[in-house]
């Protein structure tokens, strides 16, 4: 059983890794560990101890809230489908703490795996970064990858545009791994680059809220992390230098004129210029289309995309207060109830709200986003009234802050990659918390 148990915290251990090959293996090997410390703790060792535990009991009454609404469903079959499958991330947190993740020597392994994952990314997406020709946009990464769209990079994240994402929420808790060495030549100046590396990955990434919310997060730890002021304050300095400078000489930024510039999604046209394959001295022209600049965004917002996202979201709470309609019901409640398509006048209906707490109203009602708000209070409470030092509290939180900030684009809670990836931080956070280090 020792064995089994040590293979399984290996395989738990192993998940930001597996994050990067996408949204299958990661699923699979948190479903697994969720069933495995089910049956290891009920049946094999009959131990129900951790039924009394307060996290589980909030988490439980959580996935109770979304069990209810499913009876009042669009798609009764479909919500119920994904809120018991929806378990799995849920239990996640307490079969870290009590089976998974319950030493002081594997925190520090899963620590330094994060770390070197996060320096890989960064890497490899840089590298993606400078391979760049204005004819055909950012070429390959390390791995080979080449992305479908013009102006974005994958990293080695296949075709899925999520670097900024990744060294986002999981660049804090890499931070940590410094924390956990001893002190080394130039630590101070690799923990400045480290964090400025991370803003700079996310600026390049195109995503934006990647870097609002890691700056937001910055700025957090700067105002309460008081013996990392200095580096912090430098490192939100060096990232500032860091884009200006990308922004400034970067031919992607740089090697083009603006033919038309809407709200729309990839609104805005550009002219790319480069030089002809079969006579250098000319310059040859390709027509473009971006992502809308975010002032187009803000200044237009109720027909951008996000706008009519958000709308029809909306509408599905003002329609249905109480329970929504429906966990994952979202996409199917657009496209078959008029009155929601409709709503949609220059976009197909969207898979989900693209906000997490949109998603819980739409979906879920008041009942579901208020269980919500308590579930992500009680992360909070258990944080700052942890056994360890301030250090992990203050970096758990700063992690959570760019999860769960209210005003962004996120993706879909219920759906693997992202709800895998979040629960994940949230049951390393309260581990970090609930288990004394030194």
């Amino acid at each position: 059983m020792l064995n089994t148990n040590k293979l399984f915290s290996i395989l738990f251990m192993l998940v930001p890794i597996l994050l990067i090959t996408g949204p299958a293996l990661p699923d699979i090997t948190i479903t697994l560990c969720a069933l495995y410390f089910l049956i290891t703790f009920t049946i094999i060792n009959k131990d129900y101890e951790f039924i009394k535990d307060k996290f589980f009991l909030v988490s439980i009454f959580f996935w109770f809230t979304i069990l209810f609404i499913s009876f009042f469903a669009y798609d009764k079959i479909k919500s119920f489908q994904d809120s018991i499958i929806f378990l799995r991330l849920l239990i996640l947190p307490t079969a870290a703490f009590f089976l998974l993740l319950n030493s002081k020597k594997k925190i520090k392994f899963v620590i330094t795996i994060i770390f070197i994952s996060i320096c890989f990314v960064l890497i490899d997406t840089l590298f993606q970064f400078i391979n760049y020709n204005s004819e055909f946009g950012f070429q390959n990464d390390l791995l080979g990858f080449i992305p479908d769209w013009y102006g974005r990079l994958t990293g080695p994240f296949g075709n899925e545009l999520v670097p900024g994402a990744y060294v986002s929420k999981f660049g804090l808790l890499g931070y940590l791994f410094f924390f956990f060495i001893n002190k080394i030549k130039y630590q101070n100046f690799l923990e400045i680059l480290y964090l400025s590396t991370l803003s700079l990955v996310c600026f390049a990434s195109g995503e934006r809220m990647a870097l609002a919310t890691l700056f937001l997060a910055l700025f957090f730890l700067l105002l309460f992390l008081k013996n990392k002021r200095i580096i912090l304050l430098f490192s939100i300095m060096l990232s500032l230098i860091f884009i200006i400078i990308s922004y400034k000489f970067h031919p992607f930024y740089n090697d083009y004129t603006i033919i038309n510039s809407t709200h729309y999604h990839q609104g805005l046209t550009v002219e790319k210029f480069f030089e002809c394959n079969n006579a250098t001295s000319e310059k040859c022209t390709k027509i473009i289309n971006l992502q809308p600049s975010f002032l187009e965004i803000i200044k237009n917002f109720g027909s951008s995309a996000y706008g009519e996202i958000y709308k029809v979201g909306l509408s599905m709470f003002m329609n249905n207060p109480l329970t929504g309609v429906g966990i994952s019901n979202y996409q199917t409640s657009c496209m078959n109830i008029e009155k929601y398509n409709q709503l949609m006048v220059n976009y197909d209906c969207a898979s989900h709200p693209h906000n997490t707490y949109i998603q819980w109203l739409s979906e879920g009602g008041i009942i579901t986003l208020s269980s919500f708000v308590f579930f992500l209070f009680s992360i909070l409470y258990f944080l700052i009234n942890g056994t360890n030092q301030t250090i992990f509290k203050l970096i758990s939180i700063a992690s959570l802050i760019i999860l769960f900030w209210p005003i962004m684009s996120t993706g879909s809670l219920i759906k693997n990659w992202n709800g895998v990836l979040t629960f994940y931080i949230i049951s390393l956070c309260l581990s970090l918390n609930r288990i004394k280090i030194n």
